[in-house]
């Protein structure tokens, strides 16, 4: 492995060739275009390339049929609209890289790459299977089929998230997330000259914000907020719609059973305002187990070999490793370190990205 050596200017090249490629989720035209990049890198490198139903490409590096390969995740869609780049160019201050999707997590695409590189096609038994994905920060909804289905022939998942700004700790487990949508269908009326004949909408949706609101135990890691509420037509007018839409955040199983429930269980008090509701939990909690001790215990093992320490924590946000974790022991984190994911301020650390990509070559060739 050449002495775990990385050509950082080479990594900052790769890295600016992504970044301005802007690849907004909603446009699967521009995410392609940071694919097809990706994919010459992994053809570079002599691997099977293949597209999946959903968008998301499959790369695999001496896998065979049989074989249990080391997958890899990975995302190409930023959160970023296209015009960012204006505001937000890509550039290089001290000892920090900016731009949109530097840290989330494109500098994470590169730092596998150049980690594949050193491995000079002495693939670790049963093989490398990177997936690429097209819509992580949109739920992963065309992907999760696949990522699924590699994950239960995977001997280890290893996520190439960035890891937990500021402390550049790894990710050892997350929380679910659910995305619930709340319709209230009321009934209209003139406020001043008939009131009574109106059902509020909006009277119902804000006796339910409170209601949702209590659902939340902070003490075992469970919270509901509601971010958007879209009401009325007009002050003199009893409202007869509202939506509200809320974030739920789970650590475990059961208490996203429990909210789920509760949540579809809501009864508006007046009889002639009806409820709708939507969407739920769209990825179980990345819960902390035994498989990904064993796993986060050797990245720090090979981390102290190499002269640096990475902590373990458990965070808020999710990602497809969410889907994998029931399934293989995942890892999480494994990207660049640096901060400000969907932030103006969004950068990669120059000065800690090599090391990280070290521990991630030894992994691809020992986990």
């Amino acid at each position: 492995m050449g002495g775990m050596t990385f050509d950082l200017q080479a990594m900052l090249d790769d890295l600016r060739a992504l970044v301005e490629i802007e690849s907004p989720s909603t446009d699967m035209a521009a995410v392609n275009r940071v694919m097809a990049v990706v994919e010459a890198w992994a053809r570079e490198l002599g691997a099977d390339t293949h597209a999946l139903p959903g968008g998301t490409r499959r790369f695999n590096f001496g896998v065979e049929e049989e074989g249990r390969p080391v997958l890899v995740l990975a995302h190409a869609d930023t959160v970023w609209p296209h015009g960012t780049l204006d505001a937000m160019p890509f550039r290089v201050e001290e000892d920090r890289a900016y731009g949109p999707g530097t840290y989330d997590m494109k500098a994470g695409i590169v730092g596998l790459f150049h980690a594949l590189r050193a491995l000079e096609g002495q693939w670790p038994e049963g093989g490398v299977q990177v997936l690429l994905t097209p819509d992580e920060e949109i739920g992963s909804l065309g992907s999760r089929d696949a990522i699924e289905a590699a994950a239960r022939q995977a001997r280890a998942v290893l996520v190439v998230e960035p890891p937990v700004a500021d402390l550049h700790a790894l990710k050892v487990g997350r929380k679910g997330v659910g995305d619930f949508q709340l319709a209230f269908r009321g009934v209209a009326s003139h406020a001043g000259n008939k009131p009574e004949e109106g059902a509020s909408a909006i009277t119902e949706a804000a006796r339910a914000v409170l209601e949702l609101e209590a659902l939340a135990r902070p003490e075992v890691g469970t919270t509901v907020s509601v971010g958007l509420i879209r009401g009325g037509s007009a002050t003199n007018v009893i409202p007869a719609e509202c939506e509200l839409e809320l974030d739920v955040r789970v650590s475990t199983l059961e208490e996203g059973e429990r909210i789920d429930a509760a949540i579809r269980a809501l009864r508006p008090r007046n009889p002639r305002v009806r409820l709708e509701v939507t969407g739920g939990l769209n990825r179980p909690p990345f819960e902390r187990g035994p498989q990904t001790e064993r796993l986060f215990a050797q990245a720090r093992a090979i981390a102290e070999e190499l002269g640096f320490e990475v902590g373990g924590e458990i965070v808020g946000g999710g990602s497809d490793g969410n889907f994998t974790a029931p399934l293989a022991p995942t890892l999480d984190g494994l990207g660049a370190p640096g901060d400000g994911a969907h932030a103006a301020h969004e950068h990669v650390r120059l000065d800690r990205w090599p090391d990280h990509v070290r521990l991630l070559t030894r992994l691809l060739r020992e986990a």
